[in-house]
């Protein structure tokens, strides 16, 4: 900022400012926004607008491009191989169900609010400024992180598609530099480079690129599951190759197939980037519901249905956890070695697909966290010309492909997932306070004490499931948790009435399919690694510096210029801006 009375304008204005952040964080820490603050004043610091040119089958298209990446031709091995046998595709099914209620819940906010911003914005007009600041910027650098990590499988795929081996032929090592940083991936870079032109230029053009990849990489996964029935045999599904291994479908229980549930889940991240596309729909009413739900629902059959032709191939005992399709038809024949280099071209078009829209995504979460202000506004602009927010997409763009070029994927692994899972929780959270609390008419603390009393109870199931020795005693605690839960939502559902109706589209069954949500993701949360936590600390606590030095600041000097909303105003101009969007949809 360069205004005279900036904190930022001189550093005495600076050493100012930090001395009374204590007072600043009481103010702005928890300030929220209102829903016309992000559809008007706070979206125009962006300059121009962007472009409404997208339909449900673009976003069909996206969710799909963003969830079927290479991911299932990994995850699906282990989870039937250790985890769930061949009831690996009712684990497929389950995480689906899973991915489709936290889906709702984005979808209510987003057909409310068609703003770029996601989660970001629908967790600031909830719980204010910096949950939102917290939670959205490590979901920025989950995206950054992960799409690093698929350029880099790129290049490993894309060598598997030609029988290339990509660290000896296509990487360059530096001995001096230390183990996991040392083998440049020029090939990687350039993908995100070109990419990222791509997401500049349009995102009309973008959208018709994401449906010409997400083809033929559909086409792809078509001919390994025909391939997979073809030459598969039903006998596998209940018969291991070693007697003594536990048979059936259920070979590990109905626990091991909610333990590969948890496994594959993370096979559906991808569909949250379609809401940050909500800005750019032409008709949100329709377009959004439709466009995220039929995602979620096709690409669960697709992943049931590989799942199925990977379990008739193989018995479950055989199948490689690393590489399960491929290792499968190099197992069966060497005269079906061939079909190992179809698969590798089909998961080199899926990670194209799944890059593109996760940097569409990255793109907008910035963009409208730097129209909040807490980060500078220079990431906000959008461009006049191409309607595309250029700052941030050229920014994450060039930070990607730096990391990219010197981090191995073993390195990036270890540093992605929470975050997402972190960020679906709150907003599942956020949804549930939404239709219960209005400020200026109920208290908040009913739905808050609500909140945290389910939450408390299913971390305690969570940590139960997870490190209890099985036995009697385990199931038992299990058991009283669950009904401890249902007996929280049931009182809380008769005592508790709803402060506001969804104008348009909501989450049917309130508060059931949002607490299943919270359920869910508090389970998965619980089988995330140890390094993941670590990162995400470290992650947070760099945020919440970030935002003690800067962004508390920033926000404050942006309050006191009068370039945040005024809450005596927003009640009267959110019902006015409700009753225009109203006309222009029965028109």
């Amino acid at each position: 900022m360069d205004h005279n009375n900036s904190s930022f304008s001189s550093f005495k204005s600076y050493m100012n400012a930090l001395s009374d952040v204590h007072n600043r964080l009481i103010r702005r820490a928890g300030s929220v926004s209102s829903t016309f603050d992000e559809t008007s004043c706070i979206r125009s610091r962006s300059g121009a607008d962007m472009r409404r040119n997208l339909r449900w089958y673009d976003l069909v298209c996206f969710g799909i491009g963003g969830m079927v990446g290479a991911g299932v031709f990994v995850t699906s091995g282990t989870a039937s191989h250790d985890k769930a046998g061949p009831a690996v595709i009712l684990s497929y099914a389950i995480a689906g169900l899973c991915a489709l209620l936290s889906a709702f819940c984005y979808t209510e906010f987003a057909v409310h609010m068609p703003v770029a911003g996601g989660a970001f914005s629908y967790i600031r007009v909830t719980f204010g400024e910096f949950t939102a600041f917290l939670v959205g910027a490590n979901l920025v650098m989950d995206y950054v992180l992960s799409n690093a990590a698929a350029a880099r499988s790129f290049t490993t795929y894309l060598g598997t598609a030609i029988g290339v081996s990509a660290d000896s032929k296509w990487r360059i090592t530096l001995p001096s530099l230390p183990n996991g940083f040392n083998q440049l991936d020029i090939i990687a870079v350039l993908i995100i480079l070109i990419l990222t032109i791509i997401i500049c230029y349009s995102t009309r053009e973008s959208s018709v690129l994401n449906m010409i990849l997400t083809s033929v990489h559909i086409m792809f996964i078509i001919f390994v599951i025909m391939m997979g029935f073809w030459k598969g045999d039903v006998k596998n599904f209940t018969q291991p190759s070693d007697p003594a291994r536990p048979g059936g479908f259920f070979p590990y229980g109905a626990s091991g197939v909610f333990n590969g549930a948890a496994l594959v889940y993370v096979s559906y991240i991808g569909y949250d980037a379609v809401s940050t596309l909500a800005e750019e729909v032409k008709n949100p009413v329709t377009d959004i519901p439709i466009g995220v739900s039929g995602s979620v629902i096709l690409v669960t059959v697709l992943y049931c249905l590989m799942a199925a032709s990977m379990s008739m191939l193989l018995p479950y005992d055989l199948i490689n956890p690393e590489s399960p399709f491929t290792g499968a038809f190099i197992d069966k024949s060497n005269a079906y070695n061939w079909v190992t280099n179809v698969i590798g071209i089909g998961a080199s078009f899926g990670i194209l697909t799944s890059l593109l829209v996760a940097m569409l995504g990255q793109a907008r979460y910035i963009c409208v966290i730097g129209r909040s202000g807490v980060v500078p506004v220079w990431f906000a602009k959008v461009h006049s010309k191409t309607s595309t927010p250029v700052n941030a997409s050229v920014f994450l763009g060039i930070l990607t492909a730096a990391i990219a070029l010197f981090t191995e994927l073993n390195v990036l692994l270890n540093l992605v997932s929470i975050g997402t899972l972190f960020v679906f929780f709150m907003v599942s959270n956020a949804v549930i306070y939404r239709r219960y609390v209005s400020v200026e008419t109920t208290s908040p603390w009913p739905t808050l004490s609500f909140l945290l009393s389910f939450s408390f109870t299913c971390i305690i199931f969570t940590l139960l499931w997870w490190l209890a020795p099985p036995g009697k005693p385990k199931g038992f605690m299990l058991g009283a948790c669950f009904v401890v839960s249902v007996v929280l939502v049931q009182l809380f559902d008769y005592m508790v009435p709803q402060a506001r109706k969804p104008d348009f589209w909501g989450v049917p069954l309130m508060p059931w399919i949002p607490c299943v949500s919270i359920f869910l993701n508090i389970f998965l949360l619980g089988n995330i690694d140890s390094p993941s936590y670590v990162r995400f600390g470290v992650f947070s606590a760099a945020i919440v510096l970030l935002y003690v030095l800067y962004s508390v600041h920033a926000s404050f000097d942006g309050e006191e210029k009068g370039s945040t909303c005024q809450k005596n105003v927003e009640m009267v101009k959110e019902s006015i801006d409700i009753e225009d969007l109203t006309v222009k949809v029965q028109s």
